[in-house]
């Protein structure tokens, strides 16, 4: 019965799509998100929906589209150049089976990502791509904020849609998610027109908020609760009386202490006391282990090269209540592992693509937080009432980024397609701002021409 309610949806979408070919681009990042192929017993996953949808999304770009109006940017060009460095560095790499199986998920993502910034040329196209993403995260956060609330959850035991514990559905990951596109829920209740903002909308996207904030919580990752308190500090340079929000933040913190499970809060008491904290302790080994990898292979190891590693650290000894009083535990004890993941975008990006991919991607990223930046200070004091959405959706853009980039210092998330959705959002967003202005400021002048042959 699953099959079949996904196979009806998927297919009365797609004979909506014909009509307009642009829907095509929706339905992949439907897909793309929520994995209903993952959800399939039989029917779905026994075909390679997101190649035909991808398919069927450029078909209808290159056929029904008007290119006139395609704009890029140099950020566009980086993407198109870290794709291709990526599969240099998959022909070379010293774990070729496993790289070759990330980079045939990797490649769609950046593809995927270069090609928005084609057909998201209109305010009402990128609009509706923001409220798919938002929808289709919120059918895994809504899922999952439920569980939390009823008294489930706990590290890596909160089961979101699927028992599966990677993509979006892993904890880490899904937590971070959860908070990046709260700036974009709250943008959409404000400034959104698909959906009339009134009293239902806002209501909705309370209480998506809400379960957003309960994820980090259901999940017990520490991710989260960073990305949560990133978050805090970023909305505090927009909000009127500072005073009152940092008084309403400590008391819903407070409010919600007594009602926190007590697992969540010794999980989250490790964030300070790393040293004692095995996985926090693996993952500066490991991090250690990849500077030295890329000191002597500067163009990195290709993907998955954390399989390679070989590491051993001392970690401090946990107190035992149930050791009698006189044992003499020793301080520290030897840790000896090996092929563990980098927990790190940063380093994953380091010592798989080395310092050339590094550098690509954070110019990638930090180029999005400067040119949203640009953007929120040239059109915040600009009073047309056309314009109001645009100054709200820079820093709302900007706020996720920032999350993201500080969320992915923690988790190994440097080519997950959502995040790059949004790259390809700003890069659509500018392009489309920068051919408005071009626009505005030739029509005064064809206008005097016009009068002048008159």
């Amino acid at each position: 019965m699953r099959d079949l309610i996904f196979v009806g949806y998927i297919a009365l979408i797609m004979l909506m799509a014909f009509k307009r070919p642009f829907l095509f681009t929706l339905v992949y990042a439907y897909v793309d998100i929520v994995s209903p192929q993952r959800l399939s017993y039989f029917l779905l996953n026994s075909i390679p929906l997101s190649l035909i949808l991808f398919a069927l999304a450029f078909a209808g770009f290159a056929l029904g589209d008007d290119k006139k109006d395609v704009r890029v940017s140099p950020r566009w060009f980086l993407l198109i150049l870290l794709l291709g460095y990526c599969g240099y560095t998959t022909s070379v790499a010293v774990e070729p089976v496993a790289a070759l199986d990330k980079w045939n998920w990797v490649w769609k993502a950046l593809v995927f990502a270069a090609f928005l910034p084609l057909t998201l040329r209109t305010k009402l196209r990128m609009e509706a791509t923001i409220l798919t993403m938002v929808l289709c995260a919120s059918a895994l956060i809504v899922t999952g904020g439920i569980k939390t609330a009823a008294g489930g959850g706990g590290y890596g035991s909160l089961v979101i849609l699927i028992d599966d514990n990677s993509g979006l559905f892993e904890g880490s990951i899904v937590s971070c998610v959860a908070i990046t596109i709260i700036p974009l829920i709250l943008w959409l209740a404000k400034h959104g027109t698909i959906f009339k903002p009134d009293w239902k909308v806002r209501a909705y996207a309370a209480c998506l908020i809400f379960a957003c904030l309960l994820i980090p919580v259901g999940t017990q990752a520490r991710t989260g609760i960073v990305c949560i308190a990133v978050l805090g500090i970023l909305l505090l340079r927009y909000v009127r009386h500072r005073m009152l929000y940092l008084g309403a933040v400590a008391l819903v913190g407070l409010a919600a202490v007594p009602f926190l499970p007590s697992s969540f809060t010794t999980r989250a008491d490790t964030i300070k006391n790393y040293k004692a904290d095995e996985s926090a302790s693996t993952r500066l080994a490991v991090w250690a282990w990849t500077w030295e990898y890329v000191k002597e292979h500067p163009l990195g190891g290709g993907f998955d090269v954390y399989r390679q590693n070989r590491i051993r650290y001392d970690m401090e000894q946990k107190s035992n209540p149930a050791q009698p009083a006189d044992y003499d535990a020793p301080a520290v004890r030897e840790i000896v592992d090996e092929g563990r993941a980098f927990h790190s975008s940063y380093f994953e990006m380091l010592g798989e693509q080395g310092f050339p991919g590094l550098l690509m991607w954070l110019i990638i990223h930090l180029g999005g937080v400067w040119r949203m930046e640009v953007i929120s200070r040239l059109y915040r004091k600009r009073n047309r009432p056309d314009e109001a959405w645009v100054a709200p959706l820079a820093t709302a853009l900007q706020n996720s980024q920032i999350v993201y980039l500080v969320g992915s210092l923690f988790v190994g998330i440097a080519f997950q397609t959502f995040f790059y959705m949004l790259i390809a959002l700003q890069i659509s967003f500018d392009t489309y701002l920068a051919r408005r202005r071009k626009e505005a400021a030739w029509r005064p002048l064809t206008s005097r021409r016009k009068l002048a042959e008159a």
